[in-house]
């Protein structure tokens, strides 16, 4: 069985459409792969709960125990490796994980981990993304699902949704309208990610 692994930091609402998807369109019997590991860097996250509802394992690793970034990455990258199976390597997965990786980690797992960002990449990497768009005028918004690469908020694009911006928008209603679609197209690349093996 293909584990995947996903790191939240929040409500883990991408990591429960994840989830969700997972269960209805059967990937245990379709691509032999499971939502195996849910981590969090946060041990208030609700997504946890959610998690272990469904029956996930979860954990805690929480930054501010380790000494510096590369300390906490390490570890974090042996408890995901813990879930390695001889056949295949666990797909890591972030869902809303706030913290920025180091080059050692994102090189241990490269070709395996992906990223949700809100915006249509390559434009608005970083954070308040979307007031970045409603203050550029721009006409649309949207998201983007890449593989991470040191760079961040770059690596090659899976997947993409567009949605207008609209006349009265809100960073908040656009932040919701986007957020919608996220919850579409990360379940679908990670599925064709499965399918490619």
């Amino acid at each position: 069985m293909k584990n995947i692994v996903i790191l939240i930091s929040g409500g883990g609402s991408n990591m429960a459409a994840l989830v969700r998807c997972a269960a209805r369109d059967q990937w245990a019997k379709r691509y032999g792969a499971q939502v195996a590991l849910v981590v969090s860097n946060k041990a208030e996250a609700r997504g946890l709960d959610f998690a272990r509802a469904q029956g996930i394992a979860t954990e805690v690793m929480d930054h501010k125990a380790f000494p510096d970034r590369e300390t906490f990455d390490a570890a974090l990258g042996d408890l995901i490796a813990r879930y390695d199976t001889p056949e295949w390597p666990a797909l890591v997965v972030l869902a809303g994980f706030m913290r920025i990786l180091t080059p050692a980690f994102v090189e241990r797992f490269a070709g395996r981990l992906t990223n949700i960002h809100p915006s249509l990449l390559p434009a608005f990497a970083g954070l308040h993304t979307h007031q970045r768009a409603i203050d550029a005028s721009c006409k649309f918004a949207g998201a983007t699902v890449h593989l991470v690469t040191a760079e961040l908020d770059h690596g090659p694009i899976l997947e993409q949704a567009v949605v207008p911006v609209l006349p009265d928008d809100t960073e908040a209603t656009l932040a919701a309208r986007v957020l919608t679609q996220e919850h579409l197209i990360y379940p679908r690349a990670i599925a064709r990610l499965l399918q490619r093996g």
